[in-house]
């Protein structure tokens, strides 16, 4: 890159940088760094291109990422699903007045008490990728629907998570059989390509991989109900990721191509890509050093309280970042080393990141799509508490009354009355939220 272009790439934020969260909005929040600034507008408008894009297709967000209280109920009013990996996540939920029998559970090993837990609670569908599992679902969550978890290529992705999980395509039939065997309903399958997936093939082939089992299992008078597309859906960083609309063309060509026949629900779980993008870390320099001629800039956010996933990739993770120097675009950078504040020396986040020559202790660094994986992961490691979030904008505003949910958005699924249990309520997402989330630039 030419000199004349490294100065016009700092001329400007991102183009996916929050208009609500800009420097000088951000100068203006009252509250006492490290704190992670939401914008939910910015999380109803990634909810809604989403649907948008895969019509057909009902959206369960993936909580684990990001399970704020504002950014769920925002989720909720806009008519989103919810799935969930813990007992936890579904009390979280149900709080909140989200219906259980809304929510997949979809962590393919589970606890025994946290099966119970679920099933008492009117949670009806719930993945698996083993035999072992089975047995533990036809024990605690007898007759309850089931779908399994395929291992599919996940390669491209940033965060390959096929070892950990997923049954191979030739043992996947046998087991919802063994399934129907055992009393349990064989309902669908699933998989998932890895999180920040980068290239739209990986869903085709997956998509074609759960064609093959649904054709299969129809010889065995076996037809799915559900076809879950997973997670692995990208937000944008700083490298290049595929658009929305590239994926979107790639799985509904192969939804009308692939499959034997279209299941009566066709999911998918995003996570990463809904509220990415949302946020901004905001954090403060607490010194700047030279170390064998290396810059140091130590910042009170590290990776231990709310920055792991820079640790995860061997800090090859990249960050889109700016500072609150308002000359922040008119002076030379220099590269920058940027570390946590913690004692351990591996607690480092950034390598060679290019921020203003002038920048000093006292100076806010603004980390950029900082929504996914920050608050989720944070810790007290040393002492230091994990960082508050702060929320702007969106459906829900100080003293404005939450939104009622549109009939429209909330389709009720037939949920047959063996599997609903005695006394479970009816499906449905709440129309009112409840009034603790009707607040703005608060902490959840």
């Amino acid at each position: 890159m030419t000199a004349a272009l490294a100065d016009q790439a700092r001329l400007d934020l991102p183009a996916h940088w929050p208009a609500a969260l800009g420097p000088r909005a951000l100068a203006g929040l009252d509250a006492t760094t490290p704190f992670l600034a939401v914008d939910l507008a910015t999380v109803a408008e990634r909810y809604t291109a989403f649907t948008a894009a895969i019509p057909g297709v009902s959206t369960f967000y993936a909580m684990k990422c990001n399970s704020a209280d504002a950014v769920l109920g925002t989720l909720a009013a806009l008519g989103s699903g919810f799935e969930v990996a813990s007992a936890g996540e579904l009390r979280m939920l149900r709080e909140l007045g989200v219906e259980a029998s809304e929510v997949l559970y979809s962590n393919p090993i589970k606890p025994p008490a946290a099966i119970a837990e679920a099933r008492r609670a009117g949670l009806w569908r719930f993945s698996f990728d083993s035999e072992g599992e089975l047995h533990k679902l036809a024990q605690y969550a007898p007759g309850a629907a089931v779908y399994i978890r395929l291992r599919v290529d996940d390669s491209t992705s940033l965060f390959p998570l096929s070892r950990k999980f997923g049954a191979e395509a030739h043992e996947a039939r046998a087991l919802l059989l063994l399934a129907r065997e055992l009393g349990l309903r064989p309902y669908g399958v699933t998989f998932h390509v890895g999180s920040q997936c980068a290239t739209t093939s990986a869903w085709r082939q997956a998509i074609a991989a759960a064609g093959r089992l649904m054709t299969a299992l129809a010889e065995d008078g076996v037809q799915l109900e559900m076809l879950d597309l997973g997670g692995g859906f990208p937000a944008r960083y700083v490298e290049r990721v595929p658009s929305l609309d590239q994926i979107a063309a790639t799985v509904n060509a192969a939804l009308a191509e692939l499959l034997p026949y279209r299941p009566a629900l066709l999911a998918a779980e995003p996570g990463r890509h809904l509220v990415a993008e949302s946020a901004v870390m905001v954090t403060t320099v607490l010194g700047r050093e030279v170390r064998a001629g290396e810059n140091w800039l130590y910042v009170d956010v590290g990776a231990y309280n709310g920055m792991m996933e820079t640790q995860q990739t061997v800090q090859q993770w990249r960050f889109p970042l700016w500072t609150s120097r308002t000359d922040h675009a008119l002076v030379p950078h220099l590269p920058f080393t940027v570390t946590g504040p913690s004692c351990d020396s591996s607690d480092t986040m950034f390598y060679g990141v290019n921020l203003p020559a002038t920048i000093e202790v006292g100076d806010r660094l603004y980390i950029g799509s900082a929504g996914a994986y920050t608050l989720s992961y944070a810790s007290h490691f040393n002492g230091f508490a994990p960082p508050e979030p702060v929320f702007v904008g969106g459906p829900i505003g100080a003293g404005v009354p939450a939104p009622a949910v549109p009939a429209s958005l909330v389709p009720a699924p037939a949920v047959p009355a063996s599997l609903t249990g005695a006394g479970v309520p009816a499906p449905g997402v709440p129309a009112q939220l409840p009034a603790s989330l009707t607040r703005v630039a608060g902490r959840s």
